[in-house]
């Protein structure tokens, strides 16, 4: 006996939803057939290291994908604050370091919370178009991604020898951000145990206090989150401020991790970590999303990156798979919202 229509519908519709995960799927398993060795711990440990601060950068920016919002400033706002941390951070013997005058090595704190300040900066930027101006996200964050982009341009521009990569780093700072814990015959690399931190504290806030559930309310209906007495503006400046948090944590991680800053640093992060969120089932309807799911996505991406990276598939080709999983990801969400209407 076949199936009845309504079965078939259901089964179609099913289908369509979770598309994006057979794709993603069938690539991973062609992957490992090409190659059996690239299900390896070694390659899952590199795989989770370049996730890691991707994916703390992608736990701030859900949030305000949440909103109905998104930021296209977050991967030049990493830049920018992983230029801070890194020539501050720079060893204090390398005689071209952009500044000679620190002839001690300054405690690891004191970059990390410039970094954060300084993207938490941008991040209130961001805020303040959103929440009082009611500009749309897609432009201010647009508008702070250049300013954000020019920043980091003149600062690197700004050194006595001229423009040149911000390296030569503190091997205190490298070890730091690129050791590993040793269980066993087990090696957990420390950006792992970073990002674990961050997410467990991104899902406190997000289920168990009253930021996490204003932002869930004004997301789903604002007017109705407003009408009930929530603070709308004010929840808004609160979840850009964390995701600044967020992004100068990562930016701090992202300059250590690859022991070189430039004016590369951080292009096309961004789509990295809304791709994540949006592959996770953070709803750029709003109102929609968990932090497992982000860092699911986040991973998931990441595999696939790593994956094409690994068969030796052309630079361009990723570029255009990229994109095309973005699109995919991004129908299938209104499909979802469509049929919630």
């Amino acid at each position: 006996m076949g199936l009845s229509l309504t079965s078939k519908e259901r089964f179609k519709e099913w289908l369509l939803n979770y598309s994006l995960y057979f794709i993603l799927g069938v690539l991973i398993i062609a992957v490992v057939v090409t190659d059996p060795t690239f299900l390896s711990f070694s390659n899952f440990s590199k795989i989770m290291s370049q996730a890691s601060t991707r994916g703390i950068m992608a736990l701030g920016v859900a949030g305000m994908i949440v909103y109905t919002g998104t930021d296209l400033s977050a991967g030049r706002i990493l830049g920018c604050s992983a230029a801070i941390s890194a020539s501050l951070l720079q060893s204090v013997t390398y005689a071209s370091r952009m500044y000679p005058g620190i002839t001690e090595p300054l405690p690891l704190i004191l970059p990390l919370i410039l970094a954060i300040l300084a993207a938490a900066v941008f991040c209130l930027l961001n805020a303040f178009g959103f929440a009082v101006l009611k500009m749309h996200p897609f432009i201010i964050s647009l508008g702070t991604q250049l300013i954000a982009y020019g920043a980091l341009c003149l600062y690197i521009d700004s050194q006595a020898n001229g423009a040149q990569p911000l390296a030569s780093l503190d091997q205190r700072y490298i070890s730091a951000v690129n050791g590993s814990l040793r269980l066993g015959s087990v090696s957990i690399p420390y950006l792992v145990i970073y990002l674990a931190i961050c997410s467990v504290v991104m899902w406190i806030i997000w289920n168990k206090t009253t930021i996490g559930k204003n932002m869930f309310a004004i997301g789903g209906n604002p007017e109705a989150a407003a009408v009930s007495g929530v603070s709308v503006t004010l929840n808004i400046f609160a979840v850009y401020v964390i995701a600044g948090i967020l992004y100068g944590i990562a930016a701090f991680l992202e300059a250590g991790r690859v022991q070189s800053v430039t004016t590369a640093t951080g292009l096309n992060y961004e789509l990295d970590a809304i791709s994540g969120c949006v592959i996770g089932g953070v709803s750029f309807t709003g109102g929609v999303g968990t932090i497992p799911g982000v860092l699911i996505g986040v991973i998931i991406l990441q595999v696939i990156n790593y994956s094409l990276y690994y068969l030796g598939v052309n630079a361009y080709y990723q570029y255009i798979i990229k994109g095309a999983i973005i699109i995919l990801a991004v129908a299938i969400d209104v499909r979802k919202y469509i049929a919630r209407k």
